[in-house]
């Protein structure tokens, strides 16, 4: 097997891959409506349910063709009940995407909105389930990749489920890095993309959740036809197989990074990513950066660092003398406030990270940036 050029990608995802993982797509044509392919999948969604430690008679999953969007677009259309409005906890760049998903199909919700810089203040998301009872499903992001703050899902789902409405959790950048565990989250559904946690690619997304709400959203409204969770759900169980085309290759490269978590083994890759988080915290601290959320508020996964205050500082100068060598940075999300991304996902480790930051160093060096890094 021939090594492919390793690039080292500190954006929030795709992540670096392995060489077994790339080289797992190269197989024989197949049509994906052979029972050879179905008997592939149903291994496949089940580990998927494994990850977050479900009960598999309880919880199931649900996979789609598309990038982490499409699932909180797959949640929130399937899984209102008729006369019923979404809550969404917001306090970053893709819990603000679950509200416009809201907004595009004209269904009530409360944006319930919280500083960036901030966890959600569970007092105020208590109040707003109590004065409003008519909310039947409550949405909140894990860790706000636009930021890096984690946010305290345990609480929120166990208000959601005190008020009796549904829970659902972006997860899409921290399923299989950070542990979940699904039941004792109190989470009813969360989802993510082949790409991120897992270090396969992308174009497959999955929703993992209750058996039993999905059968209840049959009789909810339909929104959607390619993106209604019951549908979707409905034919896996008769056929085993996605109701429309899947991204085969993709699910080829997935299922050897399956075979990869198991090896590595869920607190071992865990504290991988944490040595590289603390390695790029370590770095950015040398260089004097400041970054947007406060140490104990950090998810473990995403650094965001603010711009210096220096006229020779160029994201985009500094973005491409790292890229010409190897290294991914990624710019920030946050509307009011200049930042850039440095994020612990994909095959990587801790020496990876001295790597980048020679570089990194040298484009300070090369335009000029003085460090350690000034703000006025």
């Amino acid at each position: 097997m021939e090594s492919i050029k390793r690039n080292i990608l500190l954006n929030p995802g795709p992540s670096t891959t392995t060489d077994s993982v790339k080289y797992s797509q190269v197989v024989p044509d197949i049509c994906p409506r052979e029972k050879e392919f179905a008997s592939l999948m149903k291994g496949l969604r089940e580990d998927l349910v494994k990850i977050v430690h479900g009960d598999l008679n309880k919880y199931t999953s649900v996979l789609f063709c598309g990038s982490g969007t499409i699932n909180i677009d797959v949640c929130i259309n399937s899984l209102l009940p008729e006369g019923k409005k979404v809550l969404v906890v917001n306090n970053g760049a893709y819990s603000t995407r679950a509200v416009e998903i809201c907004q595009y199909y004209g269904l009530p919700h409360i944006n319930l909105a919280f500083p960036v810089d901030q966890r959600p203040d569970l007092t105020l998301v208590e109040e707003t389930l109590k004065n409003n009872p008519d909310i039947g499903l409550v949405h909140t992001t894990h860790n706000e990749t636009g930021t890096g703050i984690l946010n305290p899902i345990r609480e929120i789902g166990a208000l959601a489920h005190k008020y009796g409405a549904f829970f659902t959790v972006d997860t899409t950048s921290t399923y299989a890095m950070r542990p979940i565990n699904i039941e004792e989250d109190n989470i009813d559904f969360c989802m993510a993309s082949a790409q991120k946690g897992l270090m396969a690619f992308t174009g497959l997304s999955f929703v993992v959740g209750n058996r039993s709400i999905i059968e209840q959203s049959k009789q909810f409204p339909k929104r959607s036809f390619y993106c209604n969770l019951y549908l979707q759900y409905e034919y896996f169980e008769k056929t085993g197989e996605m109701h429309f085309t899947p991204p085969v290759q993709t699910i080829y490269a997935t299922i050897q990074a399956l075979k990869e978590y198991w090896k590595e083994g869920e607190q071992a890759k865990w504290a991988r990513h944490t040595r590289v988080f603390n390695a790029i915290n370590e770095g950015l601290d040398e260089l004097g950066f400041k970054q947007v959320i406060k140490p104990e508020w950090r998810t473990g996964l995403v650094s965001s660092a603010i711009y210096p205050d220096d006229p020779n500082w160029s994201f985009e100068k500094i973005h491409d003398y790292c890229y010409e060598r190897g290294f991914t940075i990624y710019p920030g999300k946050i509307s009011t406030t200049n930042t850039f991304r440095l994020c612990a996902l994909g095959a990587i480790d801790a020496p990876d990270i001295k790597d980048f930051f020679v570089v990194f160093k040298e484009a300070l060096k090369t335009y000029g940036v003085s460090v350690p890094v000034k703000y006025n």
